[in-house]
């Protein structure tokens, strides 16, 4: 049987080099600026450990080495991530935002465009380089593949072939990393803009990188519940230029966003992972040291031996799912959607009522912000709403998938290729 769950000795150095870093210098920082209250000095306090991520590789690991990128397998990355993740969700998002936007560079750019940016990207060793994904809008995108022109995205982009340039004009809503470090814009934005006003999404939408310096762009910083040391800004573009030769995917921006949500799913799933067993570790803890006021600790009650047992059960299997999912995507690149899209409905859903059952393990002192439940809880509210919603665009990927007359229900099972198509868009986009 060619399944193996054990990780090799370079993913157990792996595992314990990135667990280290989290520990001894994620920690200290990240729990500091999550309590400041303007939610850009809280992005801007996690500078300094970027910096050292970045000198660390992990920022840019998942890049190929030709690149000067790690040349991680995205099963070595979820191992990463899920250690930083368990420590603080936040700061690796803006590391996972990266990847959102440098791999479509990777996909679809020219060899020009890839050495002009994904070069760029991987000689970053000062921690100042970042990139942002901007797809979603204040009116929300879940139905970026909606048959109509006048729903779906809204961002407009309009051809001046006389002066080989596009000028963009809208508004974006919940970009990562977008405004930068000094709310003057990141090192790139990887844009989805409408270029054809006439069709639906289908040719209508295309991508494009927008540098650093680009007039015409308003970033204001958005107030969050959770992951507080990552950035989401909202994006006001008004009369931006963009040359022609930072166009990526021209008409074929909607199957761009399905492959970019299908790459990043196991990362958030394993983002829930990591937060969840922060969670189960505490409050294993908890429960053999607290009595309660009996004469035990509270494990010994049925109850909670019960529910602890659960709680392990159900952050196994999302952790093995996960890799299941990114071990497809490695095999397979550019396929999986149904598979990632249910990878992370599952855990980010599942997860998040593993962080609520450890807070009715450890009871009303769950509620003490001296503890780590709190924020936990906070924490996990985020994964089934980012990252293209579980409720919405995630599951409708795999609703179209599977809808499709060639899949089959043994397809990822047998680990068999199966490619996303247009035919497979537009699911649940209009009522009925």
């Amino acid at each position: 049987m060619p399944i193996d769950f054990a990780m090799t000795a370079e993913q157990r150095a792996l595992k314990r080099r990135a667990r280290e870093f989290a520990t001894e210098v994620l920690r200290p920082v990240a729990e500091r600026a999550d309590a400041l209250a303007d939610p850009q000095e809280a992005f801007r306090a996690m500078r300094p450990v970027y910096r050292q991520a970045a000198e660390a590789g992990f920022t840019t690991m998942f890049l190929p080495r030709e690149y000067g990128g790690g040349g991680a397998s995205n099963v070595d990355f979820l191992i990463a991530i899920e250690e930083l993740c368990a420590v603080d969700p936040g700061f690796p998002t803006t590391i996972l935002v990266n990847g959102l936007a440098l791999m479509p560079i990777l996909w679809h750019g020219s060899d020009e465009q890839r050495d002009r940016w994904i070069g760029r990207a991987a000689a970053d060793r000062d921690g100042s380089f970042l990139a942002g994904w901007v797809v979603s809008e204040r009116g929300g995108t879940a139905n970026f593949d909606h048959p109509s022109p006048s729903a779906g995205i809204q961002l407009l982009a309009r051809h001046h072939s006389r002066h080989g340039r596009y000028t963009l004009n809208g508004e974006k809503h919940w970009p990562c990393n977008a405004g930068g470090w000094d709310l003057q814009g990141a090192d790139l934005n990887v844009c989805v803009a409408r270029t054809d006003c006439t069709k639906g999404s289908a040719g209508a939408l295309s991508v494009f990188v927008v540098e650093r310096g680009t007039a015409g762009i308003e970033y204001e910083v958005i107030d969050k519940l959770a992951h507080r040391t990552c950035q989401n800004v909202t994006m006001t573009f008004r009369d931006v230029k963009v040359p022609e030769q930072n166009v990526l995917a021209h008409g074929d921006g909607d199957l761009l966003i399905n492959r970019n949500f299908t790459w990043s799913a196991p990362i958030a799933s394993i983002a829930a992972v990591g937060v969840a067993r922060c969670a189960y570790e505490f409050a294993l803890k908890w429960a053999k040291t607290y009595t309660g006021g009996g004469s035990a600790p509270i494990i010994h009650h049925q109850a909670v031996g019960n529910l602890l047992t659960e709680v392990a059960a159900r952050i196994e299997a999302a952790r093995y799912f996960s890799w299941k999912a990114a071990h497809y995507l490695d095999r397979h690149p550019g396929q999986g959607h149904a598979l990632s899209g249910m990878n992370k409905t599952f855990c980010g859903d599942l997860m998040q009522s593993v962080v609520f059952d450890c807070m009715r393990i450890v009871g009303v002192n769950a509620l003490d912000t001296r503890f780590p439940l709190a924020k936990l809880y906070r924490e996990a509210v985020v994964f089934p709403l980012y990252d293209a919603g579980n409720l919405a665009m995630q599951r409708r990927r795999a609703w179209g998938a599977m809808a499709h007359r060639d899949f089959a229900t043994d397809t990822f099972a047998d680990d068999e290729p199966f490619e996303f198509t247009r035919e497979m868009q537009g699911f649940g986009t209009t009522p009925g």
